[in-house]
């Protein structure tokens, strides 16, 4: 069920029913959200450069949290956009602005978590190779 077809009003009947629109909203986030790719190419760089560096478990798991951390806050961004433009019809409201910029400083936030571990795990393994 995409945007288009919005006929369904009651909850959904099955696992696999949920499984559907919960993959929708992905392919959503991927194809309309630059931010979301963006954070994701990141994420698979990382997620090379740990390979090459051959991360412990424990440093694979704080990764992971980075990873959720920002995809996560970007979809919740992408969510209370979508719903402040719906709620004022594209129209200037400066609370809207206010809920909108707090969500992008969430995001920005947990970016920064991510950055701070990135650097505490790959910058002492970069530094062995020198």
């Amino acid at each position: 069920m995409g945007l288009q077809d919005n006929k369904q009003t009651e909850k959904n009947h099955n696992f696999f029913q949920s499984l559907k629109h919960a993959l929708d909203g992905v392919k959503l986030l991927i194809a309309e959200e630059r931010n979301f790719r963006f954070d994701i190419i990141i994420s698979a760089i990382t997620v090379i450069l740990g390979l090459v560096v051959q991360l412990n478990i424990n440093e694979w798991l704080w990764l992971c949290v980075a990873f959720s951390t920002v995809l996560g806050s970007e979809a919740l961004n992408s969510i209370i956009e979508n719903v402040v433009d719906l709620i004022v019809d594209h129209r200037f409201n400066l609370l809207a602005k206010r809920a909108k910029d707090i969500a992008a400083g969430a995001v920005l936030l947990s970016a920064f978590f991510a950055i701070i571990v990135g650097c505490l795990i790959f910058i002492p393994k970069i530094m062995l190779w020198f």
